[in-house]
This record gives structure tokens, sequence and C-alpha cells, in this order.
């Protein structure tokens, strides 16, 4: 067992080699000292595995030593263990066979924090917040996720016997669920705001992320949409391609939508639009903040570029690094940094980060400020406007909104960052529904157009204070409207669906609000594109 776990670890290294050296001459002038390097690394493993006081696992030292080499070179060059890789290629790939749900181990119980909407899990009626107390008659009491995911995934058409345990309830909620192919979904909502104003958010980009997409355009046009809202919060990027694909349908066919440029010849690319686009005579309003990442900056920073879309939130995280995702030995995979991106101007989109990534990482977590600027970060859009290189894509309008829109207090941002406004959801169900579990006497019912009311804010604050939450009254007051909104979203999300809870937040959202009432603005922008690609066609 010992030599097969030294082969792979081996294996691995051998091969990350390999994908370096094919790249090009500046990988292969070291190479006269590579086998030193493995002969020193296997013979430390090696000391280890027979002479350390205790039994060690091989895979998980390589695994962290592989993570130890990464760490030196950027923020983002990763390496992920086979659990973790099949995970990724199921994100990106939006599809697999099982149930439908996202669960975590807490305090022991195999919790579900997630249930994916027309999934298996969901028309049974399991919630967010259930825990999977049995499978198939075994108590999962300590089980990991890994154990739990490996019973519950399966064939297509074969059943599941699982038992859940959930709030105000005192037996076992029994279920036969079949598995199924469950399609994660990458964008959260598509909806009419008003008569003419469609919304379309994107939650990350996969696969399919440019096919929904189309449906949901396709859909509000029918609805009426004369302008639209690009809602790339919160995403944190995804597959380049989809990147390009949903750009393009906003931008003329042969436009640049982004290029990479790296160390070797063949790390440089140019990506334009291939395809002829539907969408390029509606004003857009492009909402990011400082949690947009990676695909999502390609997309916002190319329309900006473009003077396509006006851009509206915070300055978004700035990660630009092309990672070439490669599967090494044993179903593990190695995420490297290999290029960085730029937009249509010239445009890094990557943000400096300091020797130790601290700050670089807590970002997100830090109010915004206006950065320092160059002279040689100076760029300028297709219609004359500044924008700025290497730092995230600054937006046209600037407005704070880090929690859904709202900038809360530190008591408020507590109150999001314990779950305690999804704690106190799972006491509900709607009106109507039948499904298992969804009825009994601690339950409380209500309406689609229900209203977080004096009696309701009353009753979460009564909530608050009984998690040992000490309540700061002033801050309260400060936070009644955040407080509100956040309480009817996670109650429209687990008891009715994601889209009806966005549908409503969009209306208080203090972020979109703004950004809605700027159209004009956006209009005039169009106006500007329009007038400088008839220019540029005389």
């Amino acid at each position: 067992m010992r030599t097969r776990s030294l082969f792979a670890a081996t294996t691995a290294i051998l091969l990350s080699a390999l994908v370096g050296g094919v790249f090009g001459n500046s990988a292969l002038a070291t190479s006269g000292t590579v086998p030193d390097h493995y002969k020193t690394f296997t013979a430390a493993l090696s000391v280890i595995q027979t002479q350390y006081a205790q039994p060690v696992e091989s895979d998980r030292m390589v695994y962290g030593a592989i993570n130890g080499m990464l760490q030196t070179l950027d923020p983002h060059s990763s390496f992920m263990d086979p659990r973790t890789y099949a995970q990724m290629r199921e994100r990106q790939e939006g599809r697999y066979f099982g149930l439908g749900l996202t669960i975590s181990a807490i305090d022991g119980d195999i919790t579900a924090i997630r249930v994916f909407e027309g999934s298996p899990a969901f028309k049974s009626g399991i919630r967010r917040g259930d825990v999977i107390a049995v499978v198939e008659e075994v108590s999962t009491k300590g089980w990991t996720t890994e154990q739990t995911v490996a019973k519950l995934k399966g064939p297509k058409g074969t059943f599941v016997n699982i038992g859940v345990r959930r709030k105000g309830f005192d037996r076992v909620l029994e279920m036969r669920v079949m598995r199924d192919q469950v399609s994660i979904p990458s964008l959260s909502a598509s909806f009419m705001i008003d008569a003419t104003t469609g919304y379309v958010g994107i939650t990350d980009f996969a696969e399919h992320t440019d096919e929904d997409l189309g449906d949901a355009l396709e859909d509000l046009t029918k609805k009426g949409m004369k302008r639209l809202v690009l809602d790339l919060r919160g995403n944190p990027g995804g597959q380049l391609d989809q990147a390009i694909r949903v750009t393009n349908r906003f931008v003329p066919k042969g436009s640049m939508v982004v290029y990479t440029r790296g160390r070797v010849s063949n790390s440089d690319s140019d990506y334009r639009a291939t395809d002829t686009p539907d969408y390029t005579n509606i004003p857009m309003i492009t909402l990011v903040n400082r949690n947009s990442a990676s695909a999502s900056e390609i997309v916002s920073g190319a329309l900006q570029d473009y003077d396509r879309s006006l851009v509206v939130g915070e300055t978004t995280f700035g990660k630009a690094l092309v990672q070439s995702v490669y599967r090494v030995s044993g179903g593990a995979g190695l995420a490297l940094t290999t290029a960085r991106y730029y937009t249509p101007s010239g445009r890094l989109i990557q943000r400096p980060w300091d020797g130790t990534f601290d700050e670089y990482l807590t970002y997100t977590l830090k109010d915004q400020s206006e950065r320092a600027k160059t002279a040689d970060q100076l760029k300028y859009t297709t219609g004359g406007r500044k924008v700025f290189s290497g730092g995230g894509i600054e937006p046209d309008l600037r407005f704070d909104g880090p929690v859904e829109g709202f900038s809360p207090t530190r008591f408020g941002r507590t109150l999001q960052g314990r779950q305690l406004f999804a704690s106190y959801a799972e006491q509900f169900s709607a009106e109507g529904d039948t499904r298992i579990g969804q009825s009994g006497p601690s339950r409380r019912i209500v309406k689609k157009n229900f209203v977080v009311d004096d009696a309701m804010m009353a009753d979460f604050k009564k909530f608050v204070a009984g998690r040992n939450v000490k309540i700061d009254e002033d801050a309260w007051m400060k936070d009644l409207e955040f407080i509100r909104a956040i309480i009817r979203f996670n109650i429209d999300e687990v008891v009715f669906d994601v889209a009806t809870a966005r549908q409503h937040l969009v209306t208080v959202d203090p972020q979109a609000r703004f950004a809605i009432s700027k159209f004009p603005e956006a209009e005039k922008l169009l106006d500007l594109n329009r007038n400088k690609t008839a220019a540029k066609g005389q």
C-alpha cells in the first residue's frame, strides 16, 4: 500500500512538471536539476512513512506538500484532492445524478444547506436546514459529507431511503427518493421588474450558462422587455468560453471580448465574439460588487469598454489569472496560473497581491476606498471614456452595498453571518404546500404575498435574543429596513423559490434601486455606442 501511494504521489508531481514543460523552453532551463528535487522529495516522504512515531497517510502528506509549493506562487494556483476535483467538475458541467441538495456536517449532523428547485429532494419535501439523520436504516450521526454523498448518489432511476429530522417535529420524516439528473442552476432568477425592465441574475459561469441566459432573454422579450438589468453581484466566475458567449449576446460579431498574455507564447490568445447578437440595441445596466470575480469581470469589463452597459455598484474583486486545470494522478486536479486576462481596451483586471496574500484575500471584508492611479493605468473605452487598469473593474457609478445591496452595521452583518435569518425562516411553510413535513402544530403558514409586519419583526428580535445575541438597539433601528428585507428574502427562498425571493428583494435593495434609477444614463451610453459604431462604419 505504501509503495502504491508513493508511486501515485510521484506520478502526480511528474505529470505536473510535464504539463509545465510543454509550454516552452523556459520550463526546460532547469531540467537538469529536477531529478535531484524529485529524489529529495521521495526520500523525505519515505523516511516519514517508515520512521514517524505513528502511521501517516501518504496521500495527505503529498497533497499538503503540493499545496505548499503552489502557495509560493500566487493566491489562486491550487491543488484539488479527488473529491474537490470531482465537485469542481460537477459544478462546471452543471448536471449530475443524485438528489439535488448541498450538505454540510454541522455538529455531527448531516445538514441540508441548499436544495435545488425541481430536484428529487425538492419534490420529496426536503428543505434547507433539515438533518439527514438516517440513510438506508443507518444513522448518519458522525458521518462525513463524503460518506453521505457516496450513499445518496447513484444511477438514475434508483431509490434511496432516508430519514429527515426537522425542527418542530418529534418524529423522523421518512422519505423514499428516486435519484435523477440534477441540473445546478447558473441563473439565480429572471423576471420583469416592471412593464419594460427585465432582470437576469447570473450566479456563476457553468457549461450551460449562455444557453440558460438565451432562454431567459427570449422569455423576457416576449413579456415586453425594453431594457435589462444584468446582475453579476457575488458571481465568482467560471468558464471562459461562457463569459465570451454571454458577452457576445450584447456586442457585435468580431468584437474582442478578452485576451490573455502569459509567460510563453502559446499562453497568448485573443477571444472574439463569433456570433451575430440579438441584444445590441437595448439599454443595459450591469450590477457588480466586491464579490464579482474572474469571468464576471471579463463580461462587465468588455461591456464597459464598448460603452455597451452602464456598470453600477462596487469595484470588483480583481481576479484575472488564467487557471488551467489539469487532471493528475488518482483523480486529483491542479489549477495552475498560466496567463492573465486583459479587457478589450488593454486593462489588466488582476489586482496586485501582497507577499502573504492576506491583504489580497481579505479585500471583500473591508470598506472600499478610491485607489491610487498612475498614468500608465489609464485606458479609454471606444467612446473615449476614461477607465483604469490593474485593480478590478471600477463601476461607472459607485454605490456600496456589500450585503444583498445593503450596507448594514456590524450588528446587521453579525445576524447575516451567523445564519440567523436562515434559521428563522426554517419554521415557515407555504400555504397549500402538500409535501411531507410542511404542516404541523409548530409550522407557520405564509402566503406568497406575505408582509414582514411589526409583529414578525418583534418575533424575529425575540428569536435573535434567544440565540444569545445581544440586541444593539441603535443598530437595530439603523438596520431596520435591511432586517425586514432579509427576513422576507430568506422566507421566500426556503418556502417558495429563489426567483420569488429575488423579485421581492430587488424592489427594496438600495443598490439595485439606485441602478434602475440611472437608466437615462444607460440610454445615453447606448447612443454613444451607436454613434461610435456608425462613425466607424463610414
